[in-house]
């Protein structure tokens, strides 16, 4: 007669067992999460600590240019010209104004809503520079409602160089309202060619008049607007904070399975 028949079960080693495992591949997965996510946050952090150091850099730039002597167009084109950076920078220019070509640019100062005046200055060698001569109340748009501050004559205006977009800055911007003179951004080639200017015959730049006062007070002058936000100081802080607080859960989870 045979024995009894013995189990085929096979005994499962102590420290081996499947759920173990899995507990201890969650952990490995949770803890690569964790490093990640944290240098992830670290990362983003360091990366806004050097956009606020750029930016820093960049108002302090600008305040330097705003305050300088202003220089001769000439040198600003030859600036341009190599590529460089003519934003900001002080510059004069003679000519004579061409009042029947002025290009209205729908704007808002000091919360009142109007235009800024873009106006071709003709200079001695007959070519054409774009001035924005300044803000005028929407009443205002049209050049008889302005007459005293049509200038005429040989005028010297003293103002910022400012650069030329190469696009429409947002699809959210309207199109150019060609037909009824109105610009929502500021197309320097749509500008003048609705003049009748030739390509050839245009200064590649703006330049925004300063703050000398026009006859009864329109345009009025010196409306650039150097509002750069510098936030990044409170975005490095934010993503340096998470980064803390995530580290905090990290350690909290560490003693508490330690103490398990």
């Amino acid at each position: 007669m045979q024995g009894p028949a013995r189990s085929t079960v096979a005994e499962v080693p102590a420290g081996h067992a499947p759920g173990k495992a899995k507990g201890r591949g969650r952990t490995v997965l949770a803890t690569i999460a964790f490093f990640v996510a944290l240098a992830i946050l670290l990362a983003l952090g360091t990366w806004q600590v050097e956009r606020l150091q750029w930016k820093e850099a960049l108002l302090a730039d600008m305040a330097a240019r705003r305050t300088a002597a202003p220089v001769p167009l000439a040198d600003i084109e030859a600036m341009a010209a190599k590529g460089e950076d003519i934003e900001y920078r002080p510059v004069t220019a003679t000519g004579v104004f061409a009042n029947n070509r002025e290009r209205h640019f729908f704007a808002t100062w000091h919360g009142q809503t109007g235009y800024y005046i873009y106006t071709p200055l003709r200079l001695a060698d007959g070519r054409f520079l774009f001035v924005n001569r300044g803000f005028v109340p929407y009443e205002a748009k049209e050049p008889e409602m302005r007459k005293q501050g049509q200038l005429t004559g040989t005028q010297t205006v003293t103002g910022l160089a400012r650069s030329r977009l190469a696009g429409k800055p947002s699809y959210l911007v309207p199109d150019n309202d060609i037909a009824k003179n109105i610009f929502y951004w500021k197309d320097l080639d749509a500008m003048a060619a609705s003049t009748g200017i030739a390509a050839d015959a245009l200064v590649p730049f703006f330049v925004d008049a300063g703050d000398a006062p026009n006859p009864k007070g329109l345009p009025v002058g010196a409306v650039t607007q150097f509002d750069l936000p510098n936030n990044h100081l409170q975005y490095a802080m934010t993503w340096y904070g998470l980064a803390a607080a995530l580290a905090g859960v990290g350690l909290y989870a560490l003693f508490r399975r330690k103490g398990d």
